[in-house]
């Protein structure tokens, strides 16, 4: 199952995001949540989980349970307490998968899901980061990663030898989230620095830059893309 966080406010988006979710934004006739749904579908992905809050029935009308994409989607609302990228999954609650993707929901990541999974499974680990070469070309850099192996993630403090990025996309277990309360309110980074500093955490290199819609250029990018394609 794949775990989506769409539930931020979007402020760097307005004034698009004034009366519609990021996951509204139209590119090129359809709201980006489709094109992420398709996306999915093409990774024969069967279950979604949206993780949602500012303006999120909005998406819930759009998508409903799914059958349009063949995916099984349910839902999760933050309430009236914006709890954070990890606290929105430890939210979830009872339903929350054993061990699930987790990608954002301004992100547009084309990658071999099935392959990612597979080097999670034999890696044996608690969770898994995909990283890109990035070397501060789309925004910080904050992952060492040597011979296949992620060494280290930390986005608070940055070193020069850092010249990989978290490119958006991971595996995590249900169990890196103990010892949180379902209200807590933190970060996902939280959660993979853990994992990081207990050897726990699994990389993958991804060859594609990654697409987003979290910025006025972000934008104009994955249309210009899909546009294309």
């Amino acid at each position: 199952p794949v775990i989506i966080l769409a539930g931020g406010l979007a402020t760097r988006m307005r004034p698009i995001t004034e009366t519609i979710p990021k996951a509204m934004i139209d590119i090129n006739g359809k709201p980006f949540i489709h094109y992420q749904m398709e996306m999915l579908k093409k990774n024969n992905i069967k279950h979604v989980v949206l993780s949602l809050g500012y303006l999120g029935d909005q998406v819930r009308s759009y998508v409903g349970n799914g059958t349009q994409y063949g995916i099984n989607v349910e839902y999760s609302f933050d309430g009236d307490k914006l709890l954070g990228t990890g606290g929105a999954i430890k939210h979830i609650g009872d339903t929350l998968p054993k061990e699930f993707f987790v990608l954002y929901g301004d992100s547009y990541l084309e990658a071999d899901y099935a392959a990612i999974e597979n080097v999670y499974h034999k890696s044996g680990k608690n969770g898994l980061m995909t990283v890109f070469k990035n070397t501060d070309k789309w925004d910080k850099s904050n992952v060492i990663f040597k011979n296949n192996t992620l060494v280290k993630y930390d986005k608070k403090n940055r070193t020069a030898e850092m010249n990989y990025i978290d490119w958006g996309l991971g595996i995590l277990k249900c169990s890196a989230f103990d010892g949180y309360t379902k209200d807590s309110v933190f970060d996902l980074s939280e959660i993979y620095r853990n994992l990081s500093e207990s050897g726990q955490l699994a990389g993958f290199e991804v060859q594609n830059r990654f697409y987003e819609i979290g910025s006025k250029e972000g934008l104009e990018d994955l249309r210009n893309k899909l546009g294309a394609s």
